[in-house]
């Protein structure tokens, strides 16, 4: 349908108001008025597309041949103000470019679903749409399947909902397609098997569900096959075999089950065979290894494979990546291995942890952590001696028996494991404890004594004197503090914690009967597994008035018998807008409790916003600012509830994405709600366990978990918030040491004087304007200074939500002299104040030179590393840089 503009543009033509040298190049009208149509409704700027020049050599990404558009690329087009205020998926000038062959919007965001028309109106020639990371919603239209021509089509990294259409199958010139990273459902639908030309496909990071399709086996160019981090369930299809073609196959973090088939083998191409975190069992055949002598990277961990790993897989002379941890595998290793250790040093990994694996290492295996990058062979039962020079490898050998080494298991475990298998154990002392130096004298022998007992009493002594005055100084400050709670009119809770909860079961949600909630979760099927939680199973679930639910099963003989009592007297104080909508439970089992809350659609954040193909760089799906703001907000909110409107304080003690629930309009529903606690008192038993546990390097409690303090929690909150600017897969559920050292990196990159810093550490995949920017950096800054190492450093939770809804009085620029500056916006007592309180500790100010920044070390860490001028303190050694929180309690002073 020709555009209304048509005859406009016929005009400027005729009037020669186009550079006649460069008029010449696009001859067709209707392609001029299909441009000019797009130029307004996607609002793009006139630097990029300027007026009374010729489209073909002056309009960024038009391409042409023989005076015709061809081509159109607007990633990385910017729109103009009025374009960013109401953006819409709006290509209706698309219809003009009868001579069109492909449309590239990665990244340009084009919010709205997929207009109907376009799979019936796009030219016949038309072979390429790719609309990666362009924040497209809604469902696939079935007519995309009548754009015969099509040989690529890519909707990746959007928030696309519904069905994959089966029409999608009518596309027989298609060779890649890739639909990963969105929000689709149901089964894969058979008909993708018609696409004989299909080489490239990627259904990865959806909600799918249903087996696999056997007639994928029949595709025969197919070289890359993605379907992980679905729901799919079933077996590995034998007819996978079929695909001689086939590089690449991912079907990790799915449900499937049962063996591998043997007919796997005939993938003789395959490079890379990735069927991590399933449930997939039994034996791995040597025959299936042997057959693919090509592989590069195996990962099978987490599943329940067992007996002896495969003679064949050694001789696998271009393996770089071996991860066969967490199984059931046993057996002992080979004493050389001549072809595996020739793998590429420089990105090789050797994964063998958490399995049954015994015996002695020999030296010629020294070869293999000699080649291997990363070498990872604890928590076996390896014994004898440990053939490495653990001083220069990243190699992990604990919890093994070995006689060498530090972290073993002990020698009567060692010695069981071997005694049960018929096995010789060789070793039977503790490994690294050294025998007393006998004494050559006896009446020397008994003055050592003497001495040696002398000094204990006295150095007892001196330590119940310390103790003595430890407790009257916690006394003076406890009543001190105490009345300062009084006078504010804040409850000061109970040092000690009870042992029980007392619930008022009535004010707590609906009581269902067991058989209900077995119904509604089909017997608590495999299949309606979501995950398994810190306090008990998750199960989808419909309840007979068809309301979804999601429903927890707690299994009282493996969990604390008060586990599920905080969080009913949590939701008896009535229930909060930004918890977990609660509906009811079912506690009339002894050793079995279930509780019942509401389904919210859209999952946990790490499902909505993350890619989970293990690929870092990928990082979160292109949510938008807007979105990704208002979930900060409704994170805070829902702690600054917890934290200073319930009496006494209540610490989440678990904020990660995984916890942060979203609804169908993305509003926090904050989960994970089994480790609630109150805050801990300052009560003298409690100070004093604390003192006495200053040396842990993470705020653990009795049980494991983390310490019950406000402070831990604003820890949490900053990397969520660091998350969610960064893209950074895991950071907020991880505390190992690579994730410190990556928040690390990241913090030097917030710096309170040059807002330029952070665009270096932003989401590339997160679609930021000049005006959004200032907000990015502001959220940034709130995130560094939750993360602050000195727990009474952090910012309290209210004034954390102030600046989330505020975030451009958290920094304002003023040009001075050409630099951008901080100007505080308020007193010294405001929330401004106090969540800056810890940058202002520094003798130094000004902004620092982003040189020195780019050329610091990784191996030493800045305190709170704020990198340049501006850290909280001065640099210390690793160790010390990013612990989690001490415990310390969380004040306003």
């Amino acid at each position: 349908m020709p555009s209304p503009l048509a005859p406009l543009v016929l005009i400027l033509l005729a009037a020669g108001l186009f550079s006649p040298a460069l008029g010449q190049n696009l001859t067709s009208a209707a392609d001029l008025a299909g441009l000019y149509s797009l130029r307004a409704s996607l609002g793009l700027r006139a630097r990029d597309w300027p007026r009374r020049t010729d489209p073909c050599s002056a309009w960024t990404g038009v391409g042409c041949r023989a005076g015709r558009v061809v081509s159109l690329n607007i990633s990385g087009l910017r729109r103009t103000r009025l374009g960013r205020l109401n953006p819409r998926f709006a290509v209706d000038g698309l219809q003009n470019l009868s001579r069109l062959e492909s449309f590239n919007a990665t990244r340009f965001a084009l919010p709205g679903p997929i207009p109907d028309w376009l799979g019936r109106r796009l030219p016949p020639g038309f072979s390429a749409l790719d609309l990666s990371a362009a924040a497209v919603s809604g469902p696939i239209p079935n007519s995309l399947g009548g754009a015969t021509g099509l040989a690529v089509l890519s909707l990746a990294g959007n928030n696309i909902t519904g069905n994959i259409p089966s029409t999608l199958g009518q596309l027989g010139n298609l060779s890649i397609l890739d639909l990963s990273r969105n929000s689709l459902f149901g089964a894969i639908p058979p008909s993708l098997a018609s696409l004989a030309n299909l080489s490239y496909l990627d259904l990865s990071s959806n909600f799918l569900s249903g087996s696999i399709p056997l007639a994928l086996g029949t595709l025969p160019k197919l070289n890359t096959l993605m379907l992980s981090n679905n729901s799919l369930t079933g077996s590995v299809p034998a007819q996978l075999g079929d695909l001689s073609s086939l590089t690449a196959l991912d079907l990790s973090f799915n449900s499937l089950a049962g063996a591998l088939p043997d007919d796997l083998k005939n993938l003789r191409s395959l490079q890379n065979l990735n069927l991590g975190n399933n449930s997939l069992s039994g034996l791995l055949a040597s025959s299936l290894l042997s057959g693919l002598s090509r592989l590069r990277s195996v990962t099978l961990s987490h599943n329940n494979f067992s007996g002896a790993l495969p003679d064949s897989l050694w001789s696998l002379s271009e393996l770089q990546v071996l991860d066969v941890a967490n199984n059931n595998l046993t057996g002992t290793l080979p004493d050389l291995v001549p072809a595996i250790a020739n793998a590429n040093a420089s990105s090789a990994v050797f994964n063998l942890s958490n399995n049954l694996l015994y015996g002695s290492i020999s030296a010629g295996f020294d070869v293999v952590f000699a080649r291997f990058s990363v070498v990872n062979i604890s928590a076996n039962y390896f014994q004898g001696a440990l053939p490495v020079d653990r001083s220069s490898k990243n190699v992990s050998f604990g919890l093994n028996c070995f006689q060498n080494a530090s972290n073993q298991r002990s020698p009567t475990d060692c010695e069981e494991f071997y005694l049960q298998r018929g096995l010789s154990y060789d070793g039977s002392e503790a490994p690294n404890i050294a025998p007393a130096p006998a004494s050559s004298s006896g009446g020397k022998s008994n003055r050592n004594w003497k001495y040696i007992l002398i000094g204990a009493l006295g150095g007892l002594l001196l330590i119940v004197i310390l103790v003595l005055v430890i407790v009257l100084c916690v006394m003076k400050c406890g009543a001190r503090e105490g009345e300062q709670r009084e006078s504010s009119g804040t409850a000061v809770p109970s040092g000690a914690q009870p042992s029980a909860v007392s619930v008022n079961l009535s004010a707590v949600g609906e009581a269902y009967t067991y058989e209900q909630l077995v119904r509604a979760t089909a017997d608590f099927s495999d299949v309606n597994l979501i995950k398994h939680g810190h306090s008990g199973d998750l199960y989808h679930g419909v309840l007979e008035n068809a309301i979804p639910v999601v429903v927890k099963r707690i299994n009282m003989r493996t969990v604390g018998k008060e586990a599920y009592a905080m969080e009913l007297d949590l939701f008896a104080r009535g229930l909060h807008e930004r918890l977990v909508p609660f509906l009811g439970h079912c506690l009339d089992n002894e050793n079995e409790k279930l509780l019942v809350y509401k389904y919210v659609p859209n999952g946990d954040l790490s499902n909505a916003l993350h890619t989970k193909s293990g690929q870092e760089e990928e990082g979160l799906q292109s949510l938008d600012w807007i979105k990704r703001l208002k979930i900060a907000i409704g994170v805070a909110e829902a702690l600054c509830y917890l934290h200073h409107e319930c009496t006494p304080p209540l610490v989440h003690r678990d904020v990660q994405a995984s916890s942060i629930l979203l609804d169908d309009k993305f509003e926090v529903r904050l989960g994970s709600l089994s480790e609630v606690c109150t805050q801990e008192g300052e009560g003298h038993q409690n100070v004093i366990t604390r003192i006495l546990r200053f040396s842990q390097t993470s705020e653990q409690g009795i049980s494991g978990s983390s310490t019950a303090t406000c402070a831990y929690d604003v820890y949490c909150v900053g990397k969520v918030l660091l998350e969610l600017v960064t893209g950074k897969l895991g950071i907020s559920g991880s505390n190992d040491a690579a994730t410190n050292e990556w928040i690390e990196h990241a913090l030097r990159y917030i710096n309170i004087y040059e807002k330029e810093l952070v665009t270096k550490i932003v989401d590339p995949s997160l679609i930021v304007d000049e005006d959004h920017l200032e907000e990015v950096w502001a959220i940034a800054i709130v995130a560094k200074s939750c993360l602050n190492p000195k727990p009474s450093k952090r910012p309290l939770m209210r004034y954390i939500l102030k600046a989330l809804e505020n975030p451009l009085k958290v920094v304002r620029e003023e040009n001075n002299s050409g630099s951008a500056r901080l100007r505080a916006t308020s007193s010294r007592g405001s929330w401004n104040a106090a969540l800056f309180g810890s940058w202002r500790q520094g003798s130094d100010v000004g902004p620092p030179k982003e040189d020195q920044v780019l050329k610091r070390s990784g191996t030493s860490r800045s305190q709170g590393s704020g990198g340049g001028d501006n850290s909280f303190s001065h640099r210390r050694p690793s160790k010390e840089i990013f612990p989690e929180p001490s415990g310390a309690r969380d004040t306003e002073d």
